[in-house]
């Protein structure tokens, strides 16, 4: 061949490359967020790891986030100022870190509150004339507006763990005792005779309970409103089977279609508010029917959500339920040592949540004390660790994972259809037509591989034990 014909043809291949767009990530355990260079793109028709079908699309994604907890406020107020801001704009300011655009926010306490409170503690107020969400002015509202001003359309979704302890059987904001092996200082100090137990109601099931709750949910969209914050949606309960030491009230599913048919829900239609059911807790389906077929409950249901042992039950309601909005709504929380082992293990909640359907997944803690222990005694994971005594902070190695996802998919993304060898990964399609493939290396050595996305082909070498995301700008 002659020089002249080879040197066209590296000329066109170079102009080809050029033209097509690519960036890819990589995070270890000790590099996280690691721009990679060794890209292979050609028109390669080899057979391929995976196939990647830009034009078979699943799920919408609307997006990703956490939860607006108390002590997540009170960890930043650790830190300085600068530090602070830097903080809020990697996780919410778009095209710079996280981009989170949508979370999820307590109504009332939670177990990572600085305490117990809900917004009207006074026996018998059923017109609810003592309601006031003055509380969160110190904590939830400064916290939701300082993520507000780097993303002001980010999306907040609400859920109560309790109602005004007035509203329920055991007049109390708890439904169990301190768990076993406890200290005495995370007591809650609920006697045994007022324990709930799963399948009982603990709310008072009488008219004018639900309705004073439902206006207790309205007056919480109203405050809320008058503070600048617009909350999109709401959820009837946390978690409605668990009978918890902190803040917790167990529902029926049956109970809660009648509080969502009857009461709740011509309350949230009045105030354009959306109500998705759950959160489920439990792997189990029916619970989740009795409310969709409910022929008053069903009408006001926009979507359901699913955590930790809810997504045994996420796959089949979306079968079933296909144009169904699900959320997985609380990522499970780990153990407080934020450590490599477990952010593989989130990878692998993250692939079941969204390739059985999910449209959206959120963290839990953002930020924690170095401990991560919470009011009640319970020691979790963060995606941020802030040290108190040195006012430092760390992006924890979930953080990094998270990112590889909510940095690149944008909300209106869909999910992909694979097929081939390698599975581990998941694929999108952007609003933009830019595909973004997250993929994880799981062996311990380096471990090249191909991907066909339309009609190019992509060989990465990837890391040892590493989480990639790789961006095709143009696929066909």
């Amino acid at each position: 061949m002659k020089i002249s014909t080879l040197f066209l043809i590296f000329s066109l291949f170079f102009l080809w490359s050029c033209s097509t767009k690519t960036e890819w990530v990589s995070t270890t355990e000790k590099a996280p967020w690691h721009n990679e260079k060794n890209l292979q793109v050609s028109n390669s028709k080899t057979t391929p790891d995976v196939e990647v079908f830009p034009d078979s699309t699943l799920q919408t994604i609307d997006g990703f986030g956490a939860c607006f907890n108390e002590l997540g406020w009170t960890s930043l107020q650790e830190l300085g100022e600068n530090d602070r801001q830097r903080i809020f704009s990697e996780l919410f300011s778009p095209g710079v870190g996280a981009g989170f655009n949508i979370c999820r926010m307590p109504l009332g306490a939670n177990d990572f509150s600085r305490d117990w409170y809900s917004y009207d503690e006074t026996e018998g107020d059923f017109e609810l004339k003592n309601f006031s969400v003055n509380h969160d002015l110190e904590t939830l509202v400064p916290f939701i507006k300082a993520a507000q001003k780097e993303y002001p359309g980010l999306k907040i979704w609400a859920s109560p763990w309790s109602p005004p302890s007035w509203m329920k059987y055991n007049k109390h904001y708890a439904c169990h005792m301190i768990w076993p092996g406890l200290d005495a200082k995370f007591d809650n100090h609920l006697s045994p005779d007022k324990q709930g137990r799963e399948g009982v109601n603990s709310f008072i099931q009488d008219t004018s309970y639900f309705k004073a709750y439902s206006l207790y949910f309205s007056k919480f969209i109203e405050s809320y409103k008058s503070q600048g914050i617009t909350i999109s949606a709401v959820m009837p309960q946390n978690e409605f089977n668990s009978c918890q030491p902190f803040p917790s009230c167990i529902w029926t599913a049956a109970s809660l279609a009648t509080f969502v048919g009857k009461y709740l829900g011509p309350a949230m239609n009045k105030q354009n508010v959306e109500i998705m059911f759950g959160t489920v807790e439990r792997p189990a389906e029916a619970l989740v029917d009795t409310l969709l077929n409910d022929p008053n409950a069903g009408k006001y249901i926009k979507g359901v959500g699913f955590q930790w042992a809810g997504k045994g039950a996420i796959g089949g309601i979306h079968t079933r339920y296909p144009g169904l909005k699900l959320y997985q709504s609380e990522q499970e929380c780990g153990d407080g040592k934020n450590d490599w082992k477990y952010c593989n293990y989130t990878w692998s909640l993250m692939k079941h949540y969204l390739n059985s359907g999910a449209n959206a997944y959120m963290y839990w803690n953002l930020s924690l004390l170095k401990g991560g222990v919470s009011r009640w005694g319970w020691t979790q994971n963060s995606l941020i660790t802030v040290d108190a005594t040195g006012k430092t902070f760390q992006y924890n190695h979930e953080y990094y994972l998270i990112k590889h996802l909510s940095h690149y998919v944008q909300p209106g993304a869909k999910l992909l259809r694979v097929k081939g060898k390698f599975q581990n990964l998941l694929a999108f399609r952007n609003p933009d037509q830019s595909i973004v493939v997250v993929v994880q290396n799981d062996s311990p050595g380096d471990v090249s591989v191909t991907f066909r996305i339309g009609d190019k082909s992509i060989t990465a070498p990837l890391k040892g034990e590493s989480f990639n995301s790789i961006v095709l700008n143009k696929a066909r």
